[in-house]
């Protein structure tokens, strides 16, 4: 199981974490990496085009001239159309453009993303963030004491206003609360910082102490005799 030094705010070291083999040490798929992306991608977009029918623009109450008689062609309604302020014909309208991928695929996406950060040496585990009132100079210090530069993921483990309203004004850099964060999050941050109880609640979520893994790893030995 993949081994990373735990750090404080100080950068000073607090031991060592052995990180989920589930997570953090999964077989990369890129293939499925690229699927998980696009369809993240894909559900943010909002197709709001929408277009007016000849049964949705204003007029049309009242017959614009009689049947017969006139030498002109008959109409109906002055939403035809070819009549200036009609109806547009074949116009676009919103539609859904939401994609799916199963809760397996969507796991396995997931964790590969993060062995991919654990391998190339970028995820970080802090011991703990906390901060009493928010400042930018502070949460900019304390990622230049970690040595994170550039585009960075902070995973917190609860909802902190204080610590989000700190970083969010620092450029590249999400922070995110666990498990609520997408592969394209991790895949574009250069570092992954996790606070240890982050940590500890994405095991517990998606790693070796989810029930569905606890109970696989009891069946193993049983099948083995």
């Amino acid at each position: 199981m993949p081994n990373v030094p735990v750090r404080k705010a100080d950068g000073s070291s607090a031991g060592d974490v052995v990180l989920s083999e589930t997570l953090f040490g999964a077989n990369v798929n890129p293939g499925l990496l690229h699927q998980a992306v696009v369809t993240e991608r894909t559900n943010a977009r909002q197709d709001t085009r929408d277009t007016k029918t000849r049964a949705e623009v204003a007029g049309g109450g009242k017959k614009p001239y009689r049947q017969k008689g006139t030498g002109r062609a008959r109409q109906g309604s002055i939403t035809a159309p070819h009549y200036r302020h009609g109806g547009i014909v074949f116009g676009p309208h919103p539609r859904d453009l939401s994609k799916k991928m199963t809760k397996k695929a969507r796991r396995a996406a997931i964790a590969g993303a993060l062995s991919v950060k654990a391998a190339a040496d970028e995820v970080i585990v802090l011991d703990a963030l906390t901060m009493d009132t928010h400042s930018t100079k502070t949460a900019a210090t304390l990622l230049k004491t970690l040595g994170v530069t550039g585009r960075a993921l902070v995973v917190l483990p609860d909802v902190n206003l204080t610590i989000y309203k700190s970083f969010r004004n620092i450029p590249g850099v999400e922070v995110r609360v666990a498990p609520q964060f997408s592969v394209q999050d991790v895949l574009e941050a250069g570092r992954v910082v996790i606070v240890r109880d982050a940590l500890d609640k994405l095991d517990a979520v998606w790693g070796d102490r989810r029930p569905e893994a606890q109970a696989e790893q009891e069946q193993e030995p049983q099948e083995a005799a």
